[in-house]
C-alpha cells in the first residue's frame, strides 16, 4: 500500500503499513463472512468473482485492515498486488492489476471484467480510486523507467507489460489450450484448466485467461498429495517405488469396482479428512490387500480430479491433452492411471520453471499485438512436451461406469462430516 504521507523518511516513507499479510495469512475469516453476505452468499459471489470468499484473498485482507487500522487505510494512496507493485518498481509510477491476478481478490466480476461495486462497498470506502482500473493481461502498460536506462542500461525503448500471478504465469509456461489441462504432483496436487464456459463453485477458483481474454482458467487444490502417496507406499509397498508401479502394472482398470478415499490431512477438494474404502457392493471396509489399496489411492485421486473439474465446467475433448509436472510425474504407471482415468494422452515438460517461462512468454505476447495475435502463434517455436502415456483400450468405458459412483460415495462421506458453505 503506498502511501499518501508517512512521517517516516526514506524508502519506508512509500508505504501506508511496514507489514503486508501473505497467501497465508487465515485471520479475515469474519470479514469473509461480512462479503459473502453482502452480495447474498457465497454461491453468489463465486458466480460474480470466480470464488467464494477466501481468506488470502486481497478484498478480505483490505477490509480486515480497515476495521482495524483505518488511519492507515485511509493513508493509502494506492493499493496493489505484488505482480502490480513488481511492474510499478520498473515503470517508475504505479501499474494496473491486470485481469487474470485481479481475478483473485473476490473483487472483480469475472465476466465483465470491472470491478464489483457491492465487493467494493462491502470491503472499504474509495476502494476503487486506491485500485485503479484492471486491464487485460497482455496489455503494455508502459515504457521503463529512466532509473533503470541510467544505472542499468535499458534501452529507453523498452516496454512494459502489464505483470500477473504465479498460477496465470504458469498457464501461460506450459502453453495450455482449450480443452487442455495442466497437473502439478508434488506435495499438494494442483490442477490448472483452461475453460471456455466456467461454472463457478464453493470449491476451486475461476480466473480471467492470461492469454486470452475471451477465455477462463480454473484452479484446483488438493492437499493430499505425494505425502500420501508415499505413505501408501510405505505401507503396500515396503516403500519401493518400483514395487509400487508393479502393482498399479498388476491390477485391472477399475480395481474390481474397489474405491478409495485417501485424506491423512483435511483436504481442501472436497473437504473430508480419513481414509474410506468401499467394495464393489458400496459397503465400507477396514482394509484393502496391498495391491489393491496402491490402485484404490492413485485412481481416487485421479477421479477426484476430473470430478471437481468437471464442477466448474471442464470437459474433455478430442483434441484434449494433459500436462503433467512435479515429482510424481516421473513415474509412468501413476500417469498411465491419469491418462486412462481422463481418456486423454499425457505429457511431460522439461522444465521446473513454467511461471518464468510463462512470464516470457506473456512479454513477447503483449509486445506482439497482445489481444490481436493467438498465444499459440507467439509460443509456437518454444520446445514441445514429451507424451508419456495413452490412453489404455476400453479406459473410457470403465471409468464413465466408475465415476458417478466416485460421486455417490464421495457426498455420502460429505453429509456425515462436512460443514456446510453456506
Amino acid at each position: 500500500m503506498f502511501s499518501r504521507d508517512h512521517p517516516t523518511p526514506g524508502f519506508l516513507a512509500c508505504f501506508s503499513i511496514s507489514d503486508c499479510p501473505i497467501w497465508m495469512d487465515s485471520s479475515t475469516t469474519a470479514q469473509c463472512r461480512q462479503l459473502e453476505a453482502a452480495v447474498g452468499g457465497a454461491r453468489a459471489l463465486s458466480c460474480l468473482t470466480g470464488s467464494r470468499a477466501y481468506e488470502r484473498f486481497t478484498g478480505n485482507q483490505i477490509a480486515k485492515l480497515f476495521q482495524q487500522n483505518p488511519e492507515a487505510y485511509s493513508n493509502s494512496e494506492r493499493i496493489s498486488l505484488v505482480s502490480s507493485f513488481a511492474a510499478s518498481l520498473f515503470l517508475g509510477g504505479y501499474s494496473p492489476i491486470d485481469y487474470s491476478d485481479g481475478s483473485g481478490m473476490n473483487l472483480l466480476q469475472i465476466q465483465e471484467k470491472v470491478w464489483s461495486q457491492a465487493c467494493l462497498g462491502a470491503c472499504a470506502p474509495d476502494l476503487e480510486e486506491k485500485l485503479g482500473s484492471p486491464v487485460p493481461s497482455c496489455s503494455v502498460v508502459g515504457a521503463i523507467s529512466s532509473y533503470y536506462v541510467q544505472r542499468y542500461g535499458f534501452l529507453p525503448t523498452c516496454q512494459v507489460v502489464a505483470f500477473t500471478g504465479d498460477n496465470p504465469a504458469s498457464l501461460a509456461g506450459m502453453r495450455l489450450e482449450e480443452g487442455d489441462f495442466a497437473v502439478s504432483l508434488g506435495t499438494s496436487d494442483t490442477l490448472f484448466l483452461w475453460l471456455q464456459e466456467p461454472m463457478p463453485a464453493l470449491e476451486g477458483h475461476i480466473f480471467c485467461n492470461p492469454v486470452d481474454v475471451q477465455y477462463y482458467m480454473a484452479l484446483l487444490c488438493f492437499k493430499n498429495g505425494s505425502l500420501i502417496r508415499e505413505k501408501i507406499r510405505d505401507e503396500s509397498a515396503s516403500g519401493s517405488w518400483n514395487k509400487f508401479s508393479k502393482a498399479l502394472q498388476s491390477t485391472e482398470m477399475g480395481n474390481n469396482g474397489n474405491l478409495g478415499f485417501y485424506f491423512d490431512v483435511m483436504e481442501i477438494t472436497p473437504e473430508i479428512i480419513g481414509r474410506h474404502r468401499f467394495n464393489a457392493e458400496n459397503i465400507e471396509v477396514s482394509a484393502f490387500p496391498g495391491d489393491v489399496e496402491i490402485r484404490a489411492l492413485i485412481e481416487g485421486q485421479f477421479m477426484a480430479k476430473r470430478i471437481h473439474a468437471e464442477g466448474l465446467g471442464y470437459r474433455v475433448m478430442p483434441k484434449t491433452k494433459i500436462l503433467a509436472t512435479g515429482g510424481a510425474s516421473h513415474n509412468k504407471d501413476i500417469l498411465q492411471v491419469l491418462a486412462d482415468v481422463f481418456g486423454a494422452p499425457v505429457y511431460v515438460m522439461d522444465t521446473s520453471s513454467s511461471a518464468c517461462v510463462g512470464s516470457a512468454y506473456r512479454a513477447f505476447h503483449g509486445l506482439a499485438g497482445g489481444a490481436g495475435v493467438a498465444f499459440s502463434e507467439v509460443a509456437k517455436s518454444a520446445p514441445r512436451p514429451s507424451l508419456a502415456a495413452t490412453p489404455s483400450p476400453g479406459a473410457s468405458q470403465v471409468y464413465e461406469a466408475l465415476l458417478p459412483r466416485y460421486a455417490e460415495l464421495e457426498q455420502r462421506i460429505l453429509s456425515q462430516a462436512r460443514r456446510p458453505l453456506e
